[in-house]
């Protein structure tokens, strides 16, 4: 994170993620491992669980407050189920939530769901300094929206 203002953004308040597989996947290993990373590297966490529904996702991440919802599915249903998430933030006009994906997500893919504003889409081996890196930059822009800084 970069020092000075940015910093400040999280000093009472630090980034908050919450996991989630959305869709039927029932593989939950890896967001086991995120969560641990996420939690050393000073963010807060919530695991949505198996098989939250788009609806459950999104109605946590409104109430739990969260700056960052964390999709992954192994299943190949990505751009179905990824995307009812985003189009139901976007219905209930919720922009100051960053998306990012993850998972077994084909290359050719990964342009689509970048244009659904769903960011990241790393695959199994990215390594854990690099997600954490991404999840700090899109919490960073998700904050500024809450707080209504430029």
């Amino acid at each position: 994170m970069e020092p000075g203002k940015n910093q400040r953004l999280f000093k009472d308040k630090p980034i908050k993620v919450l996991l989630a597989k959305p869709g039927i996947d029932g593989h939950d290993r890896g967001m086991f491992v995120l969560a641990k990373a996420f939690r050393d590297a000073g963010m807060d966490v919530i695991y949505a669980g198996l098989l939250p529904t788009p609806e459950e996702v999104v109605d946590t991440a409104v109430n739990e407050d969260v700056d960052v919802i964390a999709l992954s599915l192994l299943n190949g249903a990505h751009l179905t189920v990824f995307k009812k998430v985003v189009d139901l933030m976007t219905k209930r006009g919720i922009d100051d939530i960053a998306v990012v994906g993850g998972g077994t997500i084909p290359d050719e893919d990964k342009p689509k769901l970048e244009k659904m504003g769903i960011s990241g889409n790393y695959g199994p081996g990215t390594p854990l300094s690099v997600i954490i890196e991404h999840i700090t930059e899109r919490a960073i822009e998700a904050r500024k929206k809450k707080l209504g800084i430029q």
